[in-house]
């Protein structure tokens, strides 16, 4: 491990190359946007998107990442199956986490969840308030008591997923649906959140405060230490009497 985690964001890259609206707002991308404001954070970053070769996942570039962060939205089915068997294994061995927004519904997420990773949603003009449900977490360092968005897609429950080790946010919204934003995980030796906000069409990853959640999030998915673990079949340590 490095003093400061590397991480590598990756996003599907394909509304800002599609939508002239969304492109003015991400020039850079989506993981352009998301890698500014973890540099702002000191944190070693890099990006990769899914049309690079082996969508930019390749077996050296996760032996380099300590935290990866997922951004997927309309081409969920595309990311080769391959691929998404690569990242789970550097998870269960260590490698933690970030999962953003519609990235819920991405292979990896599901993979690691086991669950459908289902919900409620709603384009409309609503307000979120993202509320801090675990004063004292490391993820929330430097929030106050909530976050508001003065606009954001809806997210609603009941969101099928496993109920988190540690709900971090619970928010709500002006047309009256709560969910669970902010959720921590652990499979095998590696730590997983998910964080709700940031719906293509709107500048959610410019604000500051969603900016330090994440940097929050990267740095408490870090592995501390390398992680050693043995399996299959191995010879006593002492020895065996018959």
């Amino acid at each position: 491990m490095t003093s400061s985690p590397r991480v590598t964001v990756w996003n599907e890259y394909r509304h800002e190359l599609q939508d002239a609206h969304i492109g003015a707002i991400y020039p850079e991308g989506i993981h352009g946007a998301i890698a500014a404001g973890l540099r702002e954070h000191n944190l070693e970053v890099r990006t990769a998107t899914l049309d690079e070769p082996e969508h930019g996942l390749t077996e050296a570039t996760l032996a380099e990442t300590d935290v990866l962060i997922w951004w997927g939205h309309k081409a969920h089915r595309e990311v080769d199956d391959a691929i998404v068997e690569r990242v789970k294994a550097r998870v269960l061995g260590g490698m933690g986490l970030v999962v953003l927004h519609s990235g819920h519904f991405s292979k990896i997420f599901k993979s690691l969840m086991g669950t459908t990773c289902d919900l409620k949603w709603r384009e409309g003009g609503d307000k979120e308030r993202l509320w801090v449900v675990a004063p004292g977490h490391p993820i929330t360092e430097g929030i106050g008591e909530y976050i508001e968005l003065e606009e954001e897609e809806m997210y609603g429950e009941h969101f099928d997923i496993p109920v988190p080790e540690t709900l971090v946010f619970v928010s709500w919204f002006t047309g009256g649906e709560v969910f669970r934003s902010g959720c921590c995980y652990s499979r095998g030796a590696g730590k997983i959140f998910y964080f709700r906000p940031g719906h293509e069409t709107l500048p959610t990853y410019h604000n500051k405060e969603i900016q330090r959640v994440i940097a929050n999030g990267v740095r408490w998915a870090a592995p501390t230490h390398q992680v050693t673990r043995n399996f299959g079949n191995r010879q006593p340590l002492e020895a065996i009497g018959r």
